[in-house]
C-alpha cells in the first residue's frame, strides 16, 4: 500500500502509528475527517494477516465512521483504531493504558470506544489515561456496552428494509441468515427471535454458534454455506467485504441488512445487488445505533433520549430508499449523498464564515 497516495485519494487527515514494546501494543489510529467535529470511532483488535491489511482496515473503517456520523446527524467526524493482536490472549492492562496515553496526545481530535475484539473493561483501562473515550462502565457515568443498542438499531433498520422489499415491516415468519453471532448479532438475534423470525447462523467461533442455537433454536451452518442458504434476509454481522463477486451469485435473499461495517467489497457490488433486485440497507446507517448511543455520553448520557434517537434509523433507511427511487440510484449511493451533502454544507458554511471575518478585518484596517 502506498499510504500517502491512499490518504490523498480519499482525503484522510491523519494516521498515527502507536507501539509500546513492554506491553506489545501495535496500533493504528486513522482520522478521516473532522469537518463536523472530533473524530469518533471504536477500537478494533484483530489478528491481521499483515500490517498492510491492518492499515487498510483502519483507513476503510475511519472513512466509514465519517459517513456514519454524518448520516446519523451527529456533530462528529470519523476515525478508527485497529490493534494488531489476538483479543483472546494478547490483551493486558499496560497495553490499553499505553493506548490511552497515545489518544490523550491527540488532545481531543479523536475519541474512541469499544469495537470488535475490545470490551467495556478494555475501555475502562483506556479511560484511566484519557477522557477521550466512550462506552466505559456505567460506574463512571457512561452508557456501558453499546452492543445491545447497536443491535436494536439494526433491528429497526431491518424492519424498514423488509417493508421496502415485502410491503410489510413484520419479521414474523421470515428466515434470516445471520453471519457472525458476536455481541451485537446475539442481541439482534434476540430481537428477531422474539418477533418470530426463523434464524440461520454461522461464526468462526463455535461456542458463539452453540449459544445462539440453544438460546433461539437457530439452525447452524458452515461459514462458507451462509451465503447460499434459502432465506428472506441476509444479515452480515462479522467482518466487512462479504458482498463481493464470489458471494453475490450465491445469495437467495431479497434483503441485505446487517451490523457489519463496509459490507460491499467495492461500490460496484452495490450496483450489482440493485440490478438483482436485492434491497440493501446501507451498513453505516443501519448500524449507527452504537455510535448514536455513545455520542449521547458527550452531552451527559440519557438512555431514553439515546434510544429515541436510535429509533430514527427506521426513518433514515426509509428516506434513503425514497432518495434512491427518486434519483434512480442504488441505496448505498443515496446514503453517501445524504452524508456528503451534510459535510459539504458545513465546509461551505465555515469558508463563508472565514471570508466574512476577513472582510470585516479588512474594513477595520481601512
Amino acid at each position: 500500500m502506498e499510504l500517502f497516495k491512499y490518504m490523498e485519494t480519499y482525503d484522510y487527515e491523519q494516521t498515527v502509528v502507536c507501539q509500546d514494546k513492554e506491553s506489545g501494543l501495535k496500533a493504528i489510529i486513522a482520522i478521516h475527517d473532522t469537518t463536523l467535529g472530533p473524530a469518533l470511532g471504536g477500537t478494533r483488535m484483530w489478528t491481521y494477516p499483515s500490517e498492510e491489511e491492518a492499515f487498510e482496515d483502519a483507513l476503510r473503517l475511519a472513512k466509514g465512521m465519517t459517513y456514519k456520523n454524518a448520516a446519523a446527524g451527529l456533530n462528529l467526524g470519523g476515525g478508527k483504531t485497529v490493534i494488531i493482536g489476538d483479543p483472546r490472549k494478547d490483551k493486558n492492562e499496560a497495553m490499553f493504558r499505553a493506548f490511552g496515553r497515545f489518544i490523550q496526545g491527540l488532545n481531543g481530535r479523536y475519541i474512541t470506544a469499544e469495537d470488535v475484539g475490545t470490551t467495556v473493561e478494555d475501555m475502562d483501562l483506556v479511560y484511566s489515561e484519557t477522557d477521550y473515550v466512550t462506552g466505559i462502565s456505567p460506574a463512571f457515568g457512561s452508557s456501558g456496552n453499546p452492543s445491545p443498542v447497536t443491535a436494536y438499531g439494526v433491528y429497526v433498520g431491518m424492519k424498514a428494509a423488509a417493508k421496502e422489499a415485502f410491503g410489510d415491516d413484520s419479521l414474523e415468519g421470515k428466515t434470516i441468515a445471520v453471519q457472525g453471532v458476536g455481541n451485537v448479532a446475539f442481541s439482534l438475534c434476540k430481537y428477531l427471535h422474539e418477533e418470530g423470525a426463523r434464524l440461520i447462523v454461522t461464526d468462526i467461533n463455535k461456542e458463539a454458534v452453540k449459544r445462539a442455537v440453544e438460546a433461539f433454536g437457530a439452525k447452524a451452518v458452515d461459514i462458507n454455506d451462509i451465503y447460499s442458504v434459502a432465506c428472506d434476509i441476509y444479515s452480515p454481522c462479522a467482518l466487512g467485504a462479504t458482498i463481493n463477486d464470489e458471494t453475490i451469485p450465491q445469495l437467495k435473499a431479497k434483503v441485505i441488512a446487517g451490523a457489519a461495517n463496509n459490507q460491499l467489497k467495492e461500490t460496484c457490488h452495490g450496483d450489482i445487488i440493485q440490478e438483482k433486485g436485492i434491497v440493501y440497507a446501507p451498513d453505516y446507517v443501519i448500524n449507527s445505533g452504537g455510535v448514536i448511543n455513545v455520542a449521547d455520553e458527550l452531552v451527559g448520557y440519557n438512555r431514553e433520549r439515546a434510544m429515541k434517537k436510535v429509533e430514527t434509523i427506521y426513518d433514515s433507511i426509509t428516506k434513503i430508499f425514497d432518495i434512491a427511487k427518486r434519483d434512480g440510484i442504488p441505496s448505498y449511493e443515496a446514503a453517501n449523498r445524504m452524508a456528503e451533502e451534510r459535510i459539504e454544507t458545513m465546509k461551505k458554511s465555515r469558508r463563508q464564515f472565514l471570508q466574512n471575518g476577513m472582510t470585516i478585518l479588512s474594513r477595520g484596517r481601512g
